[in-house]
């Protein structure tokens, strides 16, 4: 009786505060998941904030495997509205599971670049960010260790480097899995496996996450790491003066990542001009602020410390079947 009364005393406060001229209007949330880095994630929350006063927009981190599983889970029941900077083969695989909106109903298609649309999921994302990666060295760990640079793939099988190179494992890591499928391309698959095998014994770890590489360089841990520019120049921005990115004959490895709607949650009015905003303005101010490489078309930006004219890898046949067979065949 006691709690009966306190719950029905507590309501009429709220009843009366509302009366004498708070607002009681429940904010429509809006829930984003995404696998983005902390920076890009507060830089989001911040502009859509800005843009959205009268929503309650949640951004929550999870890798991107979990958030492919948790949507094909749970479909449109689940609490996400919006996937921000999903990796293009996992939105295939949540495509193929039909809990994605498709967005070519939408958007015009026309301001990409063309490679980015080149999926087989393409109807249902909108390209967002183009990730290439590089070879990291930490420069005092390497005059530490007196070794040098190393100026090529085969370099790091040279046993001076033992214990001293980290790579984010395919199996986790669209990160590892970039590099992975890159040499392939350029190899052969046979040559490529080959190659793999002989550099996990310079392997300190394969990490399970993109970012792990990069924070082993900080700390010291390895002098040689494979990860995203985009980490390392940040790190290099922000007063890390030990870190360098180096680029091999084979060229730079990309990901390409999009933004979807979770099947049914386009027909919500808030859901749909977060979208559109991610579409308009979020994509070109994310890219001139963290992201340079090219989606949009017609667009150059200037990050401090990012590489100019990166020569790309070769990333073609990025699709899931390829992946789940080239990863059926991992032994690491």
């Amino acid at each position: 009786m006691k709690k009966r009364f306190l719950a029905i005393a507590g309501a009429s406060a709220v009843a009366l505060t509302c009366f004498v001229g708070a607002s009681c209007k429940t904010k429509e949330k809006v829930v984003i998941y995404t696998s983005s880095e902390d920076y890009c994630m507060e830089y989001m929350q911040e502009c859509l904030d800005e843009k959205f006063p009268d929503y309650d927009i949640r951004i929550e981190y999870m890798s991107t495997s979990n958030i492919a599983a948790k949507i094909i889970a749970e479909g449109s029941g689940s609490d996400c509205d919006i996937v921000f900077a999903e990796e293009y083969g996992y939105i295939e695989k949540m495509a193929e599971a039909d809990t994605l909106a498709k967005l070519s109903d939408y958007y015009d298609y026309s301001v990409y670049m063309a490679d980015t649309l080149e999926s087989h999921a393409k109807d249902y994302l909108l390209p967002e960010l183009r990730v290439g990666g590089g070879i990291f060295v930490n420069t005092k760990v390497l005059k530490d260790k007196g070794l040098d640079k190393p100026t090529s793939y085969n370099d790091l099988l040279d046993a001076k480097y033992k214990g001293l190179v980290s790579m984010p494992s395919p199996k986790s890591s669209g990160t590892g899995y970039m590099f992975y499928l890159a040499l392939v391309n350029e190899w052969g698959e046979s040559t490529a496996i080959e190659y793999f095998d002989s550099l996990t014994s310079n392997i300190l770890s394969y990490t399970s996450s993109g970012s792990g590489p990069v924070n082993a360089l900080v700390g010291r841990e390895v002098a040689v790491g494979l990860g995203m520019i985009s980490q390392v120049a940040e790190k290099i921005s922000g007063g890390n003066d030990e870190l360098e990115i180096l680029f091999f004959d084979e060229g730079a490895p990309f990901n390409l990542y999009g933004n979807s709607i979770v099947k049914g949650k386009d027909k919500r009015e808030s859901v749909k001009a977060v979208m559109d905003y991610l579409y308009s303005d979020f994509t070109d101010a994310v890219c001139a602020k963290y992201y340079p490489e090219p989606v949009l078309k017609d667009k150059v930006y200037n990050v401090p410390a990012f590489p100019k004219n990166i020569t790309y890898s070769d990333m073609s046949n990025n699709t899931l079947a390829k992946k789940e067979d080239l990863l059926a065949k991992w032994k690491h």
